[in-house]
């Protein structure tokens, strides 16, 4: 450890964070000497993939470079603001990871003997879907996503997006109501039934 990192070690979060705001590398590096842990432990906790949750961790303390400028200690705490980044990066993973294996299967054949008639007509049900998916409210389609793309229960969702599960039960029911306006199919009722 460098001189330099001994003396950075006695400063507090917000300090390092407006060293980092002048480009200070060894402000960054010991905010990441603090935080990577719990950092790769939250990232890791909402992707699944260690991979993923390093490439998370790294983009997000890029970001924390990029903006420290902007961070502002009267509104938080900056162990909250460097998490919460981390969080967001890693939930755009989830999604940018959901965009590509969707990418993948508008791409594959159909399985199934139905021939020509049923592929298109799976390709046209996977459209409409998302596109109502796109109409939703944020909140509700990050929910929905989570839940039904990423596999995971109302439960780890109130944890993973730190709300109550009530919140995460209410943007699932709101966001499937919507859905079924949407589409007008009440197949959707059986298909996309909640797990807790």
């Amino acid at each position: 450890m460098s001189a330099v990192s001994r003396e950075l070690a006695h400063l507090s979060d917000e300090a390092l964070v407006a060293l980092a705001a002048r480009s200070e590398q060894s402000a960054l590096a010991e905010l990441y000497d603090r935080y990577g842990r719990p950092a790769y432990g939250l990232a890791l906790r909402v992707l699944r993939d260690e991979s993923l949750a390093e490439d998370a961790v790294q983009e997000a303390f890029l970001t924390v470079w990029r903006t420290a400028a902007r961070f502002v200690p009267e509104k938080g705490k900056a162990s909250t603001w460097i998490l919460t980044l981390v969080h967001r990066r890693a939930v755009d993973v989830v999604r940018r990871e959901h965009r590509r294996r969707a990418d993948s299967l508008d791409q594959a054949p159909e399985p199934g003997s139905g021939g020509a008639d049923e592929e298109a007509w799976l390709r046209l049900q996977r459209e409409r879907v998302q596109t109502a998916l796109r109409q939703l409210p944020d909140q509700q389609r990050e929910a929905l996503e989570l839940a039904y793309y990423g596999g995971f229960t109302q439960s780890e969702l109130a944890e993973r997006l730190g709300q109550p599960i009530g919140t995460i039960k209410s943007r699932m029911f709101n966001g499937l109501t919507r859905m079924r306006e949407l589409l007008g199919d009440a197949a959707l009722e059986t298909a996309w039934t909640p797990t807790t």
